[in-house]
């Protein structure tokens, strides 16, 4: 599956994106706010592509104008979100790189996302979580209509293998419909 934005094309990704990945992953300014480690070589963000990116409804973000990765996003059901989620709920998340970042870029492929969540795919509700600190990301979910509900604290970072504080925030389809 393919979504587009206005400036932005929402795709699968490709094994031959890691060495742009790896770029992108690398800095720590990315993943260790998001919850994972930064890359540590081409064939560490090629695994990743290929054992953690290759699934359905995870995205690379990537520019019209030249389809560069510029950051992922994802929609997780079931057992592969942080929450207990009912049938009709889903969890997003997203990030994108230090060089892209401060240009709406993470606001506009969360908006094209969540339409697709509620006019695609039928969930009813659909969350959001960020890390204590991490400002980028609650400002995004802020502009995209999710309204804070709760925070876990001591929460456990397996991919980081540390103790952080998290919050969540949810956007029901009744307040995506009647924002519009």
């Amino acid at each position: 599956m393919i979504l587009k934005t206005e400036r932005l094309i929402l795709r699968s990704w490709h094994e031959s994106d890691a060495p742009q990945l790896y770029e992108l992953a690398k800095d720590p300014r990315v993943g260790p706010p998001a919850g994972w480690p930064v890359h540590e070589s081409v064939e560490n963000s090629k695994d990743i592509i290929k054992f953690v990116l290759a699934v359905p409804e995870t995205y690379a973000i990537t520019l019209k104008e030249n389809n560069e990765a510029i950051g992922s996003i994802g929609v997780l059901t079931g057992c592969h979100s942080h929450l207990k989620l009912k049938n009709d709920e889903c969890e997003i998340g997203f990030w994108i790189g230090v060089p892209y970042q401060n240009n709406g870029y993470a606001t506009e492929a969360c908006m094209e996302i969540i339409r697709h969540c509620f006019e695609k795919l039928n969930f009813n509700a659909v969350w959001c979580g960020y890390y204590d600190g991490n400002e980028k990301s609650r400002r995004v979910q802020e502009k995209c209509g999710f309204e804070y509900v709760h925070s876990n604290q001591n929460a456990y970072c397996d991919l980081m293998g540390e103790v952080r504080t998290e919050h969540f925030s949810k956007l029901t389809f009744f307040n995506y419909k009647n924002r519009k």
